[in-house]
């Protein structure tokens, strides 16, 4: 059963993923989360770094879409200056708006990886919906409430598959 919270991969951030290893792997498309992620929860802009990023990506023709459990505004206003496809009010870890995605981007699961900082909404969902995961550390340690109660059931979560092993990678 926690097994569907144990991710594929797990690195400090999305810089650490580049489109050649993607490639290598076989992967064409991305599913990204946003908060924590991308930038932090309470930040409205792309950095200038994640502008090169996802420049970087389209220029090595791997799609990106943005997917948030946050509301449209919130995704919109991030998304457009980046001319990304969004969705927003994803309802993770519901893997409808994974699979969703991935229709639209026409891409099989094995072509797309799902990127997030959460383990109970991103990699959960990604995991029950059958695409390969990559675990990114949040780039902040503060959270909207929501996300507070979640990182404290992801850390129990994490210090059991740690204790059994699943796990090497240090939280920070």
């Amino acid at each position: 059963m926690l097994k569907r919270f144990l991710p594929n991969e797990h690195v400090k951030s999305i810089f650490d993923i580049t489109p050649e290893r993607l490639k290598k792997l076989g992967i064409e498309g991305v599913i990204t989360d946003l908060d924590n992620t991308l930038v932090a929860w309470d930040v409205k802009d792309a950095t200038d770094e994640v502008k090169q990023w996802f420049q970087h990506m389209k220029d090595h023709d791997i799609q990106v879409t943005i997917i948030s459990n946050n509301d449209e505004e919130r995704v919109s206003v991030f998304s457009g200056p980046l001319e990304a496809p969004f969705v927003y009010s994803a309802r993770k870890p519901f893997s409808r708006a994974f699979k969703n995605t991935a229709k639209q981007m026409n891409l099989s699961k094995k072509k797309v990886v799902v990127i997030g900082d959460q383990l109970l909404t991103d990699v959960l969902g990604g995991n029950m919906a059958g695409f390969y995961t990559i675990l990114v550390v949040p780039i902040v340690e503060t959270d909207g409430k929501i996300t507070r109660i979640n990182r404290m059931i992801e850390r129990r979560i994490l210090n059991w598959m740690r204790k059994k092993g699943m796990i090497t990678w240090e939280e920070r």
